[in-house]
């Protein structure tokens, strides 16, 4: 027969602070996200004179969704986001995973000096020029590849990986080894389903990364058709330049439009990412946890 635990008035007393607490803070972090979805749905002149906090649309209308879709840009940014996103990716995860497995084996010449350079470059970097001149001389300018092989490799998520590289057991690299793996292998259909928690944290990180990059393709990138989705969502939101989208409206109405356009555009970007979320979210927490702290 179990019995209850009677709770102390300081218990009680920090219970319920507790959820006050976490309430507020759930509120804090969620409403932005939902005033910018139920005001993309808004009449904009009725939004435009409303101060208050919003819950649900004012007019609901589709007319900021209709007049973002008249905007060539953003199915070109889409376009081009999505490409940078899966060769990145892809280019990020197997590099990440070949010098994860390197840094992680135990016999292997010059290994300390080589890791203490790479988590150098985690501290310190050339800075903007030198980078910008290395992708010029490197004939990247204006090319995709200026936007994936400046950032293959990211030094956190390298030794994320190799630190859960180290936590799986030798015995059975051993008999992998015995039946005749070679390392290519050995990392591929051993180590990689064995960290996959770790190897699904790492692929997010990569992803998000890629997904909300638009400084690169600022620097580097003259030709817009070239344009990731960030960096025309950066010119619509702070550059004001939503011109393509507001020429069917009326010169008073244009700069209500345009707020309403903003909204729209802010969370067509962020779907995708909202979508892919929730599927990872349960490898996230084990992922980092075995990352970081076992040895």
């Amino acid at each position: 027969m179990s019995t209850k635990i009677k709770k102390s008035t300081g218990e009680k007393v920090f219970t319920v602070f507790n959820y006050i607490f976490m309430s507020v803070l759930i509120f804090v972090t969620v409403y932005p996200i939902w005033y910018v979805l139920v005001a993309s749905f808004s009449d904009s002149n009725a939004l435009t004179g409303n101060m208050s906090l919003l819950f649900v649309p004012i007019d609901f209308t589709l007319d900021a969704y209709k007049m973002m879709l008249k905007n060539p840009m953003i199915l070109i940014g889409y376009r081009n986001t999505l490409l940078v996103l899966v060769i990145g990716v892809t280019l990020n995860m197997f590099l990440t995973a070949l010098g994860a497995y390197f840094m992680s084996r135990k016999r292997v010449l010059f290994k300390r000096p080589i890791t203490l350079l790479i988590i150098f470059t985690m501290y310190f970097s050339g800075g903007l020029i030198p980078i910008y001149l290395n992708v010029r001389s490197l004939g990247l300018l204006d090319t995709y590849a200026a936007l994936i092989l400046p950032v293959a490799i990211n030094t956190f998520n390298l030794i994320i990986m190799r630190t859960s590289f180290t936590s799986i057991p030798d015995s059975l690299e051993e008999s992998a080894i015995l039946d005749g793996a070679g390392h290519l292998t050995l990392l591929f259909r051993i180590i990689l389903p064995l960290a996959k928690a770790t190897v699904a944290v790492i692929l997010l990180y990569y992803a998000v990364e890629h997904w909300n990059s638009w400084f690169n393709a600022m620097i580097f990138l003259n030709d817009r058709d070239k344009f990731p989705l960030q960096l025309v969502l950066q010119e619509i939101l702070i550059q004001n330049d939503t011109s393509s989208m507001t020429q069917m409206v009326s010169i008073g109405d244009s700069s209500s439009v345009g707020e309403t356009v903003k909204y729209a555009v802010i969370i067509v970007s962020s779907v995708p990412i909202f979508c892919v979320y929730p599927f990872i979210q349960r490898y996230f927490e084990k992922g980092v946890m075995i990352g970081a702290v076992k040895e």
